[in-house]
């Protein structure tokens, strides 16, 4: 019984972070010290190992279909990784609680900016950066229609990455909603484009993390084993789905899952 629930929560984890682009941690980190009681470092090694499990079963299917930019993924990780190193150093120095509840109210209302826009919204016009280095692309739709599109305020998105990284290292959680949120609101990429280019970049990211946790002796392969099929299979399942399942609707489960976190860390920071 204990196994059947964890593949099932790893299976479901997978399919929404493949879905979103946002790795399957959100879900099963939470699972597996509530539900299970394991130890938080168990917990937090098994979901970077499913974070890569969920990239590289997405990401493939993603590459195929068209929908991952992966001009936009090289660039943005420059900012992201250069983000997590400068939160990693500035760890030590400040307090994170007054950062969760800022940060979590900050999620929150991006919340319902994202709830209120209705459609795509797609760019009319590149930022000359999007211009010098081949940017722009095109991605199918539902229907398989190739619809084009073009990236806005790539500095601006550059610089979006940086802070997502900082986060990222400072309160300890995954960055696949800081970079959806980015591509999605600043540099006005689609939906799906912004989730499956959030989800190549995730692997990168947490590949490296993943590497220290393992060297730490903190991934356990009893936990991380049964979570990463699960994934695995969830993951495929999501990058299945995604080019059936329109837009806005991929945008309401994604605010559904913000406004959950947000709520989350506004807790966590008055705790």
């Amino acid at each position: 019984m204990y196994e059947f629930i964890l593949l099932f929560c790893s299976v479901a984890a997978g399919f929404l972070g493949s879905l979103l682009g946002l790795g399957g941690g959100i879900i099963i980190v939470p699972t597996l010290t509530l539900l299970f009681h394991v130890n938080i470092r168990y917990a937090i090694a098994a979901s970077l190992i499913s974070i890569v499990a969920t990239s590289s079963g997405a990401a493939a299917s993603y590459l195929k279909d068209n929908l991952t930019n992966l001009r936009v993924a090289v660039l943005l990780e420059i900012g992201t990784v250069t983000g997590a190193i400068t939160g990693f150093l500035l760890a030590r120095k400040i307090q994170s609680q007054a950062l969760f509840l800022l940060f979590g109210v900050f999620l929150f209302f991006s919340s319902l900016m994202m709830l209120r826009k209705r459609g795509e919204n797609l760019s009319a016009k590149n930022h000359p950066w999007s211009e010098k280095l081949k940017l722009a692309s095109s991605y199918p739709n539902e229907k398989g229609e190739h619809l084009f599109y073009k990236v806005e305020n790539v500095p601006f998105g550059l610089a979006a990455m940086y802070v997502a990284g900082v986060l990222s290292a400072l309160l300890g959680i995954g960055s696949g909603i800081f970079k959806v949120l980015a591509m999605d609101n600043a540099m006005k990429l689609p939906m799906k484009v912004s989730s499956a280019t959030s989800n190549f970049m995730i692997g990168v990211t947490a590949a490296a993390s993943a590497g220290a946790f393992l060297l730490r002796g903190d991934v356990r392969p009893e936990i991380a084993a049964p979570v990463s099929v699960g994934i695995i299979i969830g993951s495929w399942l999501g990058a299945r789905f995604m080019m059936k399942i329109p837009s806005s609707v991929i945008r309401k489960i994604f605010v559904a899952i913000l406004t959950i976190v947000s709520i989350q860390m506004i807790l966590r920071g008055l705790s």
